[in-house]
């Protein structure tokens, strides 16, 4: 049974891979023998060291995912070196908070841009390329932002929320290219973007008291989900968003 997660030689792209889940996914891709392209804006020369240290095989390209030539740039440069792309993780995200009727429609647009559009951009340009070889993989990470109101920063949810519509549609339109296109809802990880949250007492204290299992979770959590949906063991699973949150949306 263990081929089933097999991802030997399959080429992945990960945007956001410089740090906190897009670094902790893209190392347990390459765990499983994945050949990772590390896609961000910031340096992702320490995923990449840490890749080689365990002898997996990657490439870095800067992108900012909410610049489609760029992002075109990064699939092209993917093709160059490995001729296919078979798994895209379309990681990439950003959070602003503030009052919905104090929201600057700058910080508006830059949480849509990279969140939504960002992924729409990635899945577009990979997409043709899948579509070419009748074949592949697109994760999504959404939230449980996107399924519940995140209140303080509504453009947050509404980004996450999109991105499960989003995979949807495409998991409509691309089915018959034998492409599955699934979302992930993480709850509350340990990362930097949650950092100044965790932080404070009384939000650790929210999660204890709301969370059935009491806790929030370590990024390395996330990598078997990812795993999964990568691999043939969810050759059926399309157009679905598998929620990652400790319980905590399944609770009244």
């Amino acid at each position: 049974m263990d081929d089933l997660f097999d991802l030997k030689n399959k080429v992945v792209i990960v945007t956001g891979a410089s740090r906190g889940l897009g670094k902790v996914i893209a190392v347990g891709l390459a765990q499983k023998g994945a050949k990772v392209v590390l896609s961000d804006v910031l340096d992702c020369s320490d995923t990449a060291n840490e890749i080689k240290n365990i002898e997996g095989e990657t490439l870095s390209v800067k992108t900012d995912v909410s610049n489609q030539d760029e992002v075109g740039k990064m699939v092209d440069k993917t093709l160059d070196k490995y001729g296919r792309i078979d798994i895209l993780v379309n990681n990439a995200g950003i959070l602003k908070d503030g009052k919905a009727e104090e929201f600057s429609i700058k910080d508006w647009k830059s949480v849509l841009d990279i969140n939504l559009t960002g992924q729409f951009y990635c899945a577009k340009e990979v997409g043709k390329q899948m579509i070419k070889q009748k074949n592949g993989r697109i994760i999504n990470i959404s939230s449980i932002a996107g399924l519940k109101g995140y209140a303080g920063s509504v453009p947050y949810s509404a980004s996450k929320g999109g991105v499960i519509l989003l995979t949807k549609t495409l998991a409509s339109e691309w089915g018959e290219y034998n492409i599955n296109v699934n979302a992930v809802c993480p709850g509350v990880f340990a990362t930097d973007m949650t950092e100044d949250y965790l932080e404070s007492e009384e939000f650790v204290q929210n999660i204890k008291d709301n969370v059935p299992l009491g806790r929030y979770a370590n990024p390395e959590e996330l990598v078997g989900t990812i795993v999964y949906l990568s691999s043939k063991s969810s050759d059926y699973v399309t157009g679905h968003s598998l929620v990652i949150d400790g319980g905590w949306t399944a609770s009244l």
